[in-house]
């Protein structure tokens, strides 16, 4: 996996475990790689995959068996997405509404270009 700089790398192995859900990689209620695991994978310490993993677990995406290690909450597909749409509007969906507000770009023509998209 190549990290980039602008995003923390315990957001970015968020993002991966998101990706491997999604694509169905880890199915629900399924034991994912073990931090350490994960981390000779990734190439990364595994603090920083544990602190991913405390995100997650945080998000309702993974639980932890103790002494047995982590699994897929059901639903987590849906719950990720979820997070993303909110994310997406949030972010990106608000820079680039107020990017054509200032450039000028009218509503139908968002409109026309979103029915086209």
């Amino acid at each position: 996996m190549d990290f980039n700089t602008d995003k923390p790398i315990y957001l970015q192995i968020v993002e991966y475990v998101y990706e491997r859900i999604l694509q169905q990689e880890w199915p629900e209620d399924t034991k994912i790689l073990s931090v350490r695991d994960l981390g000779a994978e990734l190439e990364v310490n595994p603090n920083t995959v544990m602190r991913s993993y405390e995100k997650l677990q945080n998000d309702n995406i993974i639980y932890n068996k103790r002494g047995i290690g982590f699994f897929v909450v059901k639903d987590a597909s849906i719950l990720i997405k979820k997070l993303r749409v909110e994310s997406f509007k949030a972010n990106e969906l608000v820079q680039a509404l107020h990017t054509a507000k200032l450039l000028g770009i009218s509503e139908q023509e968002i409109v026309t270009l979103y029915k086209h998209a």
